[in-house]
């Protein structure tokens, strides 16, 4: 927001676009998994990683995100998206754009007056441009995910990094999470003068994807998210976005 950047580019596992987007004041956009090659980005978890855009601007963000998509062979993900990617995205930009669309509001937190306010400033905003604003607009399955989305990224973040570090040059010593996990150990007081390593060590224990424990979890994260979550919202209340205080 200081304009030190024209553009830039984060990836996103869990909020690591949204959140630094919010504190700063720019325009992030997490795409779905799959619109946006991974190739080159170390992984934490393949159900949920991928990169977008952080710029100043709606507009700005747009132009970046049509240059960032395509297929790409080196991710099997960007495979599902042949035949959805935009040519331009910001042929999408329109003032009028909001004018009869109708927006759902997701339940605000209640512990940050500023907060609160601002998320009411931006509702207003919605409906001077013409939005039909439906507030609330709960997730019926909010709060009951209980520990499997960590399950899930436990699995994959061993999973993915073992595959990652095995493309590496030959002359790279650390090749498996197993390896980096000691190297941190034995250089503890360099590695790690601020934080551990728990959820390395938490991943490092989990077994293959092939194990039933994940193959649970990862459904239980599609069914109360996805089909019970945010579609059975949207078809609920016949809504064409969500909107709420990240």
């Amino acid at each position: 927001s200081a304009n030190y950047c024209a553009v830039a580019v984060g990836t996103e596992t869990d909020g690591s676009i949204i959140s630094p987007s919010n504190a700063n004041g720019v325009v992030g956009i997490k795409p779905t998994v799959g619109l946006v090659s991974r190739a080159g980005v170390i992984p934490i978890a393949h159900s949920q990683d991928t990169a977008g855009p952080m710029c100043r601007t709606v507009a700005d963000a747009a132009a970046l995100l049509s240059a960032m998509t395509g297929v790409d062979p080196r991710d099997p993900a960007t495979a599902v998206a042949e035949g959805h990617i935009a040519p331009d995205y910001t042929a999408f930009l329109d003032a009028n754009g909001l004018r009869g669309a109708r927006i759902g509001v997701r339940p605000r937190p209640g512990n940050n007056p500023v907060i609160d306010q601002l998320v009411e400033d931006a509702i207003k905003v919605l409906r001077d441009h013409g939005a039909e604003v439906v507030d609330p607009a709960d997730l019926e399955t909010a709060g009951q995910l209980g520990n499997n989305e960590r399950d899930v990224l436990q699995y994959e973040f061993k999973a993915d990094l073992n595959a990652y570090l095995a493309t590496m040059p030959a002359n790279v010593k650390h090749r498996t999470l197993a390896d980096i996990i000691a190297f941190n150990e034995a250089n503890k007081d360099r590695e790690m003068p601020h934080f551990g390593q728990e959820t390395f060590i938490a991943s490092q224990a989990r077994g293959p994807l092939t194990e039933q424990p994940y193959l649970d979890a990862r459904a239980k994260c599609i069914e109360l998210t996805r089909a019970k979550g945010i579609d059975a919202t949207m078809d609920k209340h016949r809504l064409d976005a969500m909107v709420g205080p990240s």
